[in-house]
């Protein structure tokens, strides 16, 4: 199961943090470029000592504990959030009655 769940996550190219249970360590925010037999091809990259360093690493499926992505972010604070009148009158949902009238 966990095969198939990598390999659509791969499809996806979504961002995904991966615990590496033999090493005790996360890679955070890698892309899953290729599935191999038992070999996971990924792409992450580090900032090291005011260097950015871009890493593509082959992993073992059996060495893979935990899969995780971000479903998505809210600003913490004083930010306002968006709500439905300011959005574009073209990209707003219409409410549809059973009646035929609008709102």
């Amino acid at each position: 199961m966990l095969h198939r769940k990598i390999y659509q996550l791969c499809s996806d190219g979504r961002e995904v943090w991966i615990f590496l249970r033999d090493q005790q360590r996360w890679i955070e925010r890698a892309r899953i470029l290729d599935i191999e037999g038992d070999l996971v091809t990924v792409r992450y990259e580090t900032e090291e000592d005011d260097e950015i360093c871009s890493w593509e690493e082959m992993i073992r499926l059996e060495s893979i504990g935990s899969v995780m992505q971000k479903l998505a972010t809210v600003p913490r604070g004083d930010v306002e959030p968006l709500v439905s009148e300011d959005c574009p009158e073209a990209e707003r949902i219409r409410n549809h009655h059973p009646d035929g009238n609008p709102d």
